[in-house]
């Protein structure tokens, strides 16, 4: 039975890309154990990554500022502005960019808080215990703890 040959560092690179927007720094972290080829002589010979990352994002298949506002758009209806900066940065998303998607975020945070709140709990704590349980599921989704408080405050917010 014949083996397949293994695909070259661009063509693993352009399938990434796509199925979805990585960052420069997620891609590269995703290429990385590819990234050297054996020669004739059975040895391992590095293949420049930069080279190849340089040339996707000249052509416009690369872009930070697109996966940053995909990940934007995925994340912002579920989580808090702590939660997607911290994911935006763990991608490598370079903070000018970040900073830029913050004015968004903030903007729709308490509506988002009080979406997520409302489709898990819906009412308001009973007890201190119930209201610690509903503070520490919304940190949990990065929100900040003056939305929560907002959220929590008085079922007016809610309705």
């Amino acid at each position: 039975m014949k083996k397949r040959p293994e695909p070259s560092l661009r063509t693993r690179a352009l399938q990434c890309l796509a199925r979805r927007e990585y960052s420069r720094t997620e891609l590269a972290a995703k290429l990385r154990p590819y990234a050297q080829v054996e020669d004739d002589f059975e040895q391992l010979q590095p293949v420049d990554l930069d080279a190849l990352l340089d040339d996707l994002t000249e052509r416009g298949w690369l872009s930070d500022a697109r996966a940053a506002t995909q990940l934007l758009h995925a994340r912002r209806p579920r989580f808090g502005t702590q939660r997607i900066t911290h994911e935006m940065k763990q991608k490598g998303i370079s903070d000018e960019l970040i900073e830029q998607a913050l004015p968004a975020l903030k903007d729709s945070e308490l509506a988002t808080a009080r979406d997520v709140w409302q489709r898990k709990f819906g009412t308001l704590p009973q007890d201190a215990k119930d209201k610690a349980r509903q503070m520490r599921f919304l940190q949990s989704r990065g929100f900040t703890l003056d939305v929560i408080f907002k959220v929590l405050r008085s079922e007016s917010d809610v309705e």
